[in-house]
């Protein structure tokens, strides 16, 4: 996610070694979701049914499963805001709003219960345990009633978000599912890629953006019904609006379309968007889905990255809505593809994602960002946030790796987890050098694509091109160094 922390645009753990407890990257031995939802606009909310199809790739057998009730965290009594004082008058454009997800059944267990910190987790007792290579199906019945907010679940005021809209599976790992509160700060969302069939049900005027490419569409009694696929997907996403205008190109045997609804030059954005995921196809390792959707929409921070799909906040400034784009496209590699820790290693995807639009602005000098500006930039900005927190407190806090919740707010999360790392990955690619520096994130993407990779995976990787990096790392993660 790329944040917007004023007017100017600040230029900006892991449980195990390796990837972190997660399934294998085979289509077949993989969980598979079938989601079936209806939008009703009167009532802004959606109804929908999830046959949920678990492949149980562990090495231990599986009596519970859990899953993140993301919707949940827009309910008015929940524990943790989905926003921050500071951006409530930009995200609640109608005043404050909620909305909250609604378990009406779950079918083929043997019991079920709303549990987590925040009434954020279904938990579903199995009617029998699945044991490692088998398979069993839970049907969940749910309704998503949407709040008014420029976020990533709710109506704004052209458009509607429709990310994080089902019960997802917690990610497994040693210690067990994986329970993610929805803090304001960050990302909190952690998922192993799964296969993805989506019937998508909403009025005839409405155009959806969506992750997945659609198989088949009609229109019934004024309704209009898509069904998408998405296969080795972390997560799934649409955007509705009925004001949106499309362009679109193919790259690399990847249709890109570009969602607008207010853009005086939707085609320097297409653009930026097709750059951008050539730059990465080339770079780092090939782009794995067949579509890929950039879409502008209503949203309290500058963008938001799904697979296959990225959110990009309405009503930016030209340059700052190119910007965007690209970061959230890299995102595509460092997140949707590769996965990670956001709860606790916020800055290994948004470090890589900042650090690789510097690169591709780098190579497109007409965009007219240098790699000198970024990185000074930077560097002013972390200089400025501890120069401000020393004032403040008697200690700062700049380690790196740690839960969102731990954040003060989005100016200590933006300088630890978007500039810190910038300013780190700088430094060890002049170490190592151009070429052997992305060499490495060829082989962490090759490894760990499909996978959530934890941070000594990362390091291990630049380690394996021969530098002694485990200092610079250590010394930038521990808090040790002074910038």
């Amino acid at each position: 996610m790329k944040k917007i922390i004023s007017v100017l645009l600040i230029i900006c753990c892991a449980l195990t070694f390796g990837a972190l407890a997660a399934c294998s990257s085979g289509s077949k031995d993989i969980s598979v979701y079938d989601i079936s939802v209806r939008y009703d606009e009167k009532s802004e909310s959606l109804t929908g049914t999830e046959s949920f199809e678990f492949y149980n790739c562990y090495d231990n057998e599986l009596g519970e499963l859990k899953f993140n009730l993301y919707g949940n965290a827009f309910r008015r009594e929940a524990k943790y805001s989905p926003v921050s004082d500071s951006f409530k008058s930009r995200a609640y454009y109608a005043g404050e709003s909620y909305g909250g997800m609604e378990i009406t059944g779950v079918e083929n267990c043997a019991s079920w219960e709303i549990s987590g910190e925040d009434e954020n987790i279904l938990s579903v007792t199995l009617a029998e345990p699945v044991y490692p290579a088998q398979r069993t199906t839970v049907e969940i019945s749910f309704t998503l009633s949407l709040a008014k907010i420029n976020h990533r679940t709710g109506v704004t005021p052209d458009s509607v978000n429709l990310g994080n809209f089902y019960p997802i599976l917690c990610a497994y790992t040693a210690e067990g599912f994986v329970e993610c509160p929805y803090y304001a700060c960050g990302d909190p969302f952690m998922s192993e890629c799964a296969n993805y069939s989506v019937n998508l049900d909403i009025p005839e005027t409405y155009t959806a953006a969506a992750s997945g490419k659609a198989q088949s569409e009609s229109i019934v009694n004024g309704r209009r019904k898509t069904q998408y696929v998405l296969t080795e997907a972390r997560d799934f996403a649409i955007v509705l609006s009925d004001k949106f205008e499309v362009v679109a190109e193919e790259v690399d045997g990847v249709e890109v379309s570009y969602y607008y609804i207010d853009d005086s030059d939707p085609s320097a954005s297409l653009k930026a968007a097709v750059k951008s995921l050539e730059y990465f196809n080339q770079t780092f390792g090939k782009y794995i889905y067949p579509t890929l959707s950039v879409v502008q929409t209503g949203f309290v921070y500058g963008g938001m990255e799904y697979p296959a799909l990225t959110m990009i906040a309405s009503g930016q400034q030209s340059s700052d809505n190119i910007y965007t784009i690209v970061h959230e496209n890299a995102h595509q590699w460092w997140y949707a593809m590769v996965g990670s820790d956001q709860l606790t290693c916020a800055w290994q995807d948004e470090g890589l994602a900042e650090y690789s639009t510097l690169m591709f602005f780098e190579n497109n000098p007409d965009y007219g960002y240098t790699r000198t500006a970024i990185v000074e930039g930077a560097t002013r900005a972390y200089r400025a946030f501890f120069s401000v927190y020393s004032q403040l407190n008697d200690e700062v806090d700049t380690t790196m790796t740690r839960n969102l919740g731990s954040f003060s707010g989005e100016y200590e999360y933006t300088n630890i987890a978007y500039n810190k790392p910038l300013i780190m990955f700088d430094i060890l690619r002049k170490s190592m050098g151009d070429d052997k520096f992305t060499t490495c994130l060829e082989t962490y993407f090759e490894k760990y694509c499909k996978k959530i990779a934890s941070s000594e995976a990362l390091i291990a990787c630049f380690a394996s091109g021969g530098a002694d990096v485990e200092g610079l790392f250590s010394s930038f993660i521990e808090g040790k160094i002074l910038i």
